[in-house]
């Protein structure tokens, strides 16, 4: 029972403004999902496409209800046991390196009993946890590099080269959703910048490692950068380039009001339309009208999230976890926009709530869980 115990002798009421952003994202998700899922259906759903909406739906409404468990579960509890989560899920991607079944040219899946599992999933949310918990217990000496900063250091860096190996957008944008958390939490500017140029060295390293990587970065920039890329393919419009041209052809076809629902074209050359650039999707069936409306919620999740859950927290660890959850699921949602709209280099990162995923739903679940419970524990937001 101690793991519903909340402050006080009831627990308040959660904050409605994001539960409804959810839940709107989710509706938009399954309705997009259906019209853009036609070519999975053919290739690996036997052409039954509801069978693979049922499956998604099933897996949204499982997203759910772990969203649902988790905002009654005391956030203080969960982090009682941070640390262990964490270690279990640097084993986890360790074990995806021996053992992971390879998706899209990278090793990031593991099969458990015939259920596959993304573990970069569980590290971000877990890693998350962690330096909240650290943040918060090493207040009073915030500024000391021995005591605090080293083994903040240790846990984030091993964490995100961990997930790097595999995913290298994954924890970029975990990275930075951490180093936001550590700014909040008074860390020195300092040493703040000594893990983001760490980072980038990591960063540098995967691309001069990964031709499949430098490829990508080198297609988005128009330049050739490292010597272990073939320059055909990188500036082909039928290789490399290809998922930035028909995204940007999705959207440009969409005008101010869109095709209308299911009239997508570019859904049928699009590789991965369900998941990858189901923003573009959205953008041609229903118009720049559906494209700021998604980006509207996300606006409005970190609103909330930041200037009214956040700012109201009970105490720091409420605090820089608000901040992480937040910062880390609106980043998701912009860099995945960003990639649609050929502003950022294609990243496979799936849109919060929206994509085809299971994974990514429950971690998605769970943060949003824990963001609703912080919520819960505060005055009444208005």
């Amino acid at each position: 029972m101690h793991l519903l115990t909340l402050r006080g002798s009831n627990a308040g009421t959660v904050d409605k403004y994001i539960l409804w952003a959810i839940l709107v994202l989710c509706a938009m998700g399954i309705v997009a999902v259906y019209s853009a899922i036609g070519y999975l259906a053919q290739t690996k759903g036997g052409g039954n496409t509801e069978a693979l909406l049922f499956k998604h739906l099933f897996r949204v409404g499982l997203a759910l209800t772990v969203m649902g468990f988790f905002s009654i579960v005391n956030y203080r509890v969960l982090a009682k046991y941070s640390r262990y989560l964490l270690v279990g899920s640097i084993l986890l991607l360790l074990a995806v390196q021996i053992m992971g079944v390879v998706s899209g040219g990278a090793a990031r899946w593991l099969n458990l009993a015939g259920v596959m599992f993304q573990p970069s999933d569980l590290a971000k949310v877990s890693l998350v946890l962690y330096v909240a918990t650290l943040l918060s217990q090493k207040q009073v000496y915030i500024t000391s590099f021995a005591r605090s900063f080293a083994p903040i250091f240790l846990w984030i860096m091993v964490t995100i080269a961990a997930i790097g190996i595999s995913d290298l957008s994954t924890s970029a944008v975990v990275l930075s959703a951490v180093l936001l958390m550590c700014f909040v939490a008074r860390v020195s500017m300092v040493q703040l910048i000594m893990v983001g140029l760490l980072g980038a060295v990591l960063g540098y390293g995967m691309l001069a490692t990964s031709p499949q990587r430098a490829a990508r970065l080198e297609s988005y920039v128009g330049v050739k950068l490292f010597p272990h890329t073939d320059a055909a393919s990188v500036f082909s419009s039928s290789d490399e380039q290809f998922q930035a041209e028909q995204a940007r052809m999705a959207i440009a076809q969409g005008g101010l009001l869109g095709v209308g629902p299911g009239k997508s074209t570019q859904r049928d050359w699009l590789p991965a339309p369900y998941n990858d650039f189901i923003f573009a999707i959205i953008t041609e069936e229903y118009g720049l009208v559906g494209a700021f409306t998604l980006l509207f919620l996300f606006v409005a999740i970190l609103y909330r999230g930041l200037l009214k859950v956040a700012r109201s927290a009970p105490d720091p660890l409420g605090l820089f976890l608000a901040v992480g959850i937040v910062v880390m699921l609106t980043m998701y949602g912009f860099v995945h926009a960003g990639v649609s709209a050929n502003l950022l280099p294609v990243t496979g990162l799936p849109l919060p709530f929206v994509s085809y995923g299971g994974t990514s739903l429950l971690a998605n679940g769970i943060m949003v869980g824990i963001l609703l419970n912080i919520s819960r524990q505060v005055d009444p937001i208005p």
